[in-house]
């Protein structure tokens, strides 16, 4: 017999009522923490959220400034930046990156150069923003590119400014470049202005000049998407474009000078006296900077970097050379200056200049000798012996203090990199010789020394600097490139004031006189060693020639420049200024392996001398001596 089981309802409805009061308070007590922090977030976090809100869907990107333009002193444009065309590939949007660099590369070229340089700059980007994988494509290539575009998604023409230099290896060594920025460069500069620059100035004064003529960076906002892409332009702070630079370098007068050297190596340097400015500041040969502002490809760099002519080097700052006989007549006023001789000194050259004691001869460029020379003649005619005799009597550490003060082996200070940089040439010292060699100083070195050779090294720049301070009878002014800068927005020029370094004081204007008079001598008399540039001038010049030596020539043994190779011959320098009364412009000249220094150097100089004072001359903004100048007899 089955028992039948009575359900208890009441106990049932009971457990139910207590377990759905539970679950009625368990949602409730949710319900209050929701409400409680929608509440909290809302009410009390609004302002916080809605910025982090806002942050997520706004997005400030920069703007690149307009770099300055540089311009010569008479406003031919040097340096500019010009709208050009770059492929650009924006990865996000291209599912395979490689297979589609190579059906680009079957429309234009792309080389490995340009594929390096794409990834490279994809690392630092955003898979959103577009990246260049072709540079400067011609007219040509845009349009092929156009035709085939509807089958390349997330590839894009795009218009950029690109640095450009027009006048190509013209002033190159002066003006410099802009290339692409580096990651230790990316450590040094202010990251938030060049956030969107690729570009920096890398040499001369591109790179001095980079706080002015960079600019600062702008300001876009623009709403995003999820992904990070651009939905619309909002609102923005306007770049700040770069300063324009003038120049102090008269671009024809710079190129009469390229013009002049020729195929020659070497460096010249033009000064104008009175206010420190650079006319021309040449180094031969040069190098096209354009090739170098996206980067230079490594078959041409390499051809650059190899040539033994070494265009990249900039001799007429970084190239040190003995002066040679350019020096004598700084020595010949350091002599009357220290009372050492007066300007009647005289002395016997046979050809050579034995030391007391010394069976050693040190031999003078003229085999026979000179017979007697004074000061005037030592010049006109560059008398070694004369100035070994000097040298010895003046002293080596007087000597060094003397030349010093017209910047000889000092630094010149020229605005075109941080002065650590520049070379100081060398002008010896016996302390110098001990800290440096670790040795005692000799009387012979002191004798080489007052000729321009041994340990003396000078660079070009230094050597004009040293010429202009002459024409200036002792003021030495700071040369400079840049002698305004101006503000693109106001047009507003602020003017480079000169600056004097240093004011030699001569104790009896007579000793400028007498050496300033053999300067004019050497191309005013008719055994003077530049006579050749006296020939239908309306003004007059002072110079010197000078020869260095590149290799050692034996006691006994006779220079033939005929058997020596062109790299070991000597180097040939020349110095000037005119108009001598009232002088506009120095001029140094150094022609590498050029042999003599009036047949090499001293028509180049010539040749620029001319060019600028001619046309002032003829305008009337010179005004030379109403008196006929007249030739003066030779002084032997």
């Amino acid at each position: 017999m089955l028992r039948t089981r009575i359900k208890d309802y009441r106990s049932e409805n009971r457990l139910f009522a207590v377990r759905a009061i539970q679950a009625i308070a368990f949602v409730l007590i949710l319900l209050i923490i929701l409400i409680s922090r929608l509440v909290f977030l809302q009410v009390y976090e609004y302002d916080t959220y809605a910025t982090l809100s806002k942050e997520n869907r706004v997005k400030l990107v920069a703007v690149a400034p307009t770099r300055g333009i540089i311009f010569d002193r008479n406003g031919k444009v040097l340096a500019e930046s010009q709208p050009s065309y770059s492929l650009e590939i924006t990865p996000e949007r291209v599912k395979d990156l490689e297979a589609a660099i190579n059906e680009i590369a079957q429309i234009i070229p792309i080389d490995k150069l340009d594929r390096s340089r794409f990834y490279k700059i994809k690392k630092r980007r955003p898979a959103f923003e577009g990246i260049p994988l072709r540079l400067n494509m011609t007219d040509e290539e845009v349009a092929r590119v156009a035709v085939e575009q509807h089958r390349l998604p997330g590839v894009d023409i795009v218009a950029r400014l690109v640095r450009h230099y027009p006048q190509k290896e013209h002033a190159v060594h002066a003006i410099g470049y802009v290339g692409r920025i580096s990651e230790q460069e990316l450590e040094t500069v202010d990251q938030s202005n060049y956030r969107s620059t690729n570009h920096i100035g890398k040499l001369g004064i591109e790179k001095h000049y980079e706080h002015l003529l960079h600019g600062s960076v702008g300001v876009q906002q623009v709403e995003i998407n999820a992904r990070g892409r651009i939905l619309k332009k909002l609102e923005s702070v306007a770049a700040q474009p770069g300063r324009n630079l003038h120049m102090t370098i008269d671009s024809n007068l710079q190129r009469i000078a390229e013009e002049a050297l020729g195929e020659e190596n070497g460096a010249v340097v033009a000064i104008e006296p009175e206010t420190g400015d650079v006319l021309v500041f040449a180094s031969q040969p040069g190098y096209d900077p354009n090739l170098f502002v996206n980067g230079i490809d490594h078959k041409t760099y390499n051809a650059y970097n190899t040539s033994e002519n070494k265009p990249l080097n900039n001799r007429a700052l970084y190239g040190r050379y003995p002066p040679g006989s350019t020096i004598k007549p700084f020595v010949a006023l350091t002599g009357l200056e220290t009372n050492v001789i007066q300007h009647d000194h005289n002395t016997s050259c046979p050809g050579y200049f034995r030391l007391p004691g010394d069976t050693h001869k040190y031999r003078c460029w003229k085999q026979h000798g000179h017979g007697p020379v004074d000061l005037n003649k030592s010049i006109v005619q560059s008398c070694d012996v004369f100035y070994y005799e000097l040298a010895r009597m003046i002293k080596i550490d007087p000597l060094h203090d003397y030349m010093k003060l017209f910047g000889f082996g000092v630094k010149t200070g020229v605005d075109l990199l941080e002065t650590r940089h520049e070379p100081s040439g060398l002008f010896p010292s016996s302390a110098w010789k001990r800290r440096v060699k670790k040795q005692p100083w000799y009387p012979g070195e002191t004798l080489i020394t007052g000729i321009g050779q041994g340990f003396t090294l000078v660079t070009p720049l230094q050597l004009a600097v040293a010429t202009a301070t002459m024409a200036n009878r002792g003021k030495l002014i700071k040369p400079r490139l840049v002698r305004e800068i101006e503000n693109i927005r106001s047009g507003e020029k602020q003017q480079i004031a000169p600056i004097l370094v240093n004011k030699i004081n001569i104790v009896e204007n007579d000793h400028w006189l007498q050496v300033i008079g053999a300067m004019k001598d050497v191309i005013h008399t008719p055994r003077g060693t530049a006579r050749r540039l006296n020939k239908d001038i309306p003004y007059t010049i002072a110079g010197k020639t000078g020869t260095a030596q590149v290799i050692g020539i034996k006691q006994n043994e006779k220079y033939d420049e005929s058997k020596v190779l062109k790299k070991h011959q000597d180097h040939a320098l020349f110095i000037a200024f005119a108009p001598v009364e009232n002088p506009k412009i120095a001029v140094a000249v150094i022609v590498e392996n050029g042999g003599h220094g009036g047949a090499t150097a001293a028509p180049v100089a010539g040749k620029i001398i001319r060019s600028w004072l001619m046309p002032k001359i003829e305008s009337g903004e010179i005004q030379l001596p109403t008196e006929e100048v007249e030739e003066e007899p030779d002084n032997e």
